[in-house]
C-alpha cells in the first residue's frame, strides 16, 4: 500500500526471495521506534516457536499442533491472525522452485512457487499428506521430511507481529535431528536471549 510508516508503527516484512531455485521464506516484525504492545507480542512468540518445535519433534500432526498454538495464542490473550490466511495456514511445506528468467506474480505469490506448491497438494493428496499445515482434516498427519516455512502471527487490537522461519524436518530416529530450526541467528532470536541476559 502507500500507507507511510510512522514513529510507533509496528511492521511486518515478509517475502520470499529464490536464488538458484531454493527460496528462503522468511518473516520478521519490526516497529519505527517504540511500542510497548509490540514488544509483547514479540516476546510472547519465543514459546509458540519452542511449543512447534517440540511437538514436531513428538510427531504429532500437523492439525494437532496447529490447534495447540492457537490453544496457547488464546491464553495469551490474542486472536490467531493466520486464520485470515489461505486454508488458514500456519505454515507449508517448501521445496526447489524451478527458475525462469521472468516469472509472474499472482495476488504477490511467484507462479512458480505456487506451481511446486500445488505440485506437492496433489501428490500429497494422492498419498494422505499435505504441504499445508491447517486446522482442518486434510492437515491430520505428522509433518512430512523436508523444510517447512513456518509463520505464527499473533494479532491484539490492531496489532500484531510474527515470525516466519524454516523448520527442517527428517526421518531421523533422534529427536534432536528429527526437526530442527534451520537457523538461530536470527534478529528475534538474538532479542530473546538479551531479554534474558538483561533478565
Amino acid at each position: 500500500t502507500d500507507r507511510k510508516l510512522e514513529p510507533g508503527m509496528p511492521f511486518i516484512l515478509d517475502m520470499a526471495p529464490v536464488h538458484k531455485g531454493y527460496t528462503a521464506d522468511i518473516g520478521y516484525s519490526g516497529c519505527l521506534g517504540l511500542n510497548p504492545l509490540h514488544d509483547k507480542l514479540l516476546a510472547d512468540l519465543e514459546a509458540h516457536r519452542e511449543l512447534i518445535l517440540r511437538e514436531v519433534r513428538e510427531r504429532r500432526s500437523l492439525r494437532e499442533i496447529y490447534e495447540d498454538v492457537e490453544r496457547l495464542m488464546s491464553a495469551q490473550g490474542y486472536a490467531n491472525r493466520h486464520r485470515a490466511y489461505p486454508f488458514g495456514v500456519i505454515a507449508h511445506k517448501v521445496d526447489r522452485v524451478t527458475e525462469r528468467r521472468w516469472s509472474p506474480s499472482v495476488f504477490g505469490f511467484g507462479t512458480q512457487s505456487l506451481k511446486g506448491l500445488v505440485s506437492d497438494a496433489v501428490h500429497g493428496h494422492r498419498d494422505g499428506w499435505s504441504p499445508l499445515w491447517s486446522p482442518y482434516r486434510f492437515s491430520d498427519h505428522p509433518p512430512r521430511p523436508g523444510l517447512w516455512a513456518v509463520e505464527p502471527h499473533l494479532g491484539f487490537r490492531g496489532t500484531g507481529a510474527k515470525f516466519e522461519e524454516i523448520l527442517v524436518v527428517t526421518d531421523s530416529k533422534d529427536p534432536e535431528q528429527s526437526a530442527f530450526w534451520l537457523d538461530d541467528d536470527l534478529p528475534h532470536v538474538r532479542r530473546w536471549a538479551e531479554e534474558r541476559v538483561a533478565a
